[in-house]
């Protein structure tokens, strides 16, 4: 759980993005673009067009693992395993299904409904 930002140091535990929905299915979205098992999505709320994508990171940098206080090499293992389940499986996942996934395994906010 996130509880300060990572470059200021304001406490965010608690905060409720707008449209934090739209923000996760845009980062899930962006799997095909680049074939990479994972990313960084560095995103900006635009008042008037909503969640919009600033850029995409083959190498998420620091901030994102001192703001979760967690790692990414448990996460990445974690990911490319379930990549590879579905390999085998030849399943393809939905945004929506890839969303779930990483709500379930590294949030504490309930999984995105359908």
């Amino acid at each position: 759980i996130i509880t300060k930002h990572p470059d200021t140091t304001n406490a965010v535990d608690g905060v409720q993005l707008p449209y934090g929905d739209g923000f996760m299915k845009l980062a899930a979205g962006c799997y095909e673009l680049c074939g990479l098992c994972y990313i960084g999505v560095d995103m900006v709320l635009d008042q008037d067009k909503g969640p919009l994508i600033l850029e995409l990171n083959a190498r998420p940098g620091l901030n994102i693992q001192i703001a979760n206080d967690c790692g990414l090499t448990q996460r990445t293992h974690a990911i490319e395993a379930h990549l590879e389940q579905l390999k085998t499986r030849g399943i393809v996942e939905s945004v929506e299904e890839r969303v779930r996934f990483a709500q379930e395994l590294f949030g504490h906010i309930p999984p995105v409904e359908g």
